[in-house]
């Protein structure tokens, strides 16, 4: 309201000052300049929604003077345009221009922030991959190594000499065993920057979603109540696998998550518009097969929505299966 009534101001003093022509005195002419230059600071700084509704009001008089003086009138309504309107859409173009430049900073660090939050994730799952590779097949190798060295050392036919080098075998295979699992415990040893620690509730889970640079809002209704570990925390999982789709293949979308209790299950819903940008990463859907099954196997239904964006579906028995 404010930005308008100045506007409001500098166009009504053009038009009182655009009177008389016939004889325009110094302090007049650098009247009009000094109004073309708050025309321009005030496009520039000072936005107005309906800019053109003050136009046109300030130069009512103007066009009943056409009827009246057509020549007086033209130079008013030329002289307003001149020295306030094109100076005023000058301004106005050069605030768009900063505005635009400011959102698309901002865009780009928003994308680093999910590109961030993506590498985050993959980096933590690559660890807990070579965790788990490293256990099923060198820490069994280790342990038949060690078996197998023992089953030297108790060997009626050894030789002392013989018998000594399995004996220590056997206890370099239980040594390199034991740095094994060190070293897998380093590996998966959860810290503050874990995507998935045990306990974490969804809202937390959200909040780390939202400080990445999703747009995501949670919602829970029903009665909250004890449900068992094994539901929790497929609840947590449907959540994060859906934003995480939604960081990888909807970058910019509004993420929306509705968590509600009923009396026999809980039903998650969450549900990401469409955007306009490429996805940042291909993929088969894996993980949602994965999670599919993993409802499934608990007694839910799980389904997924393509249509106006993409929508992921859960339902959970209080009671797991």
């Amino acid at each position: 309201m404010r930005n308008a009534a100045a506007l409001l101001v500098v166009v009504g003093a053009c038009v009182v000052n655009s009177f008389d022509l016939d004889v325009v005195p110094l302090w007049r002419q650098v009247l009009f300049v000094v109004l073309a230059v708050a025309g321009y600071l005030h496009g520039r700084h000072l936005p107005v929604r309906h800019g053109w509704a003050v136009f046109a009001l300030a130069a009512a008089p103007g066009a009943v003077d056409l009827v009246i003086y057509p020549g007086r009138a033209v130079g008013l309504l030329g002289l307003l345009a001149v020295f306030v309107g094109l100076p005023w859409l000058a301004g106005r173009f050069r605030r768009q221009q900063a505005e635009l430049i400011e959102s698309g900073k901002e865009r780009v660090a928003q994308l680093e922030r999910e590109q961030e939050f993506i590498a985050e994730r993959a980096r933590l799952r690559e660890r807990a991959r070579i965790a788990s590779d490293m256990h099923d097949s060198l820490g069994n190798d280790l342990a038949l190594i060690a078996l197998r060295a023992g089953s030297l050392e108790l060997a009626a036919d050894m030789t002392e000499p013989n018998r000594q080098a399995a004996a220590e075998l056997r206890a370099t295979a239980v040594q390199a065993t034991d740095r094994l699992r060190h070293t897998i415990g380093l590996l998966r040893e959860k810290t503050s920057q874990s995507l998935e620690p045990p306990d974490e509730p969804v809202e937390a889970l959200v909040d780390r979603a939202r400080s990445a640079g999703m747009d995501v809002v949670l919602r829970r209704s029903g009665e909250p109540s004890a449900i068992p570990s094994t539901v929790d925390r497929a609840v947590h999982r449907v959540v994060q696998e859906a934003l995480t789709n939604a960081a990888r293949y909807a970058r910019g979308s509004q993420v929306t998550v509705r968590i509600d209790q009923l009396p026999e299950e809980i039903e998650v819903v969450v549900h990401n518009t469409a955007a306009d940008a490429e996805p940042m990463v291909t993929g088969s859907g894996s993980g949602l097969l994965a999670l599919a099954e993993r409802v499934e196997l608990l007694g839910g239904t799980f389904h997924t929505e393509p249509e106006d964006g993409f929508t992921v579906t859960a339902r959970l028995p209080r009671r797991a299966e």
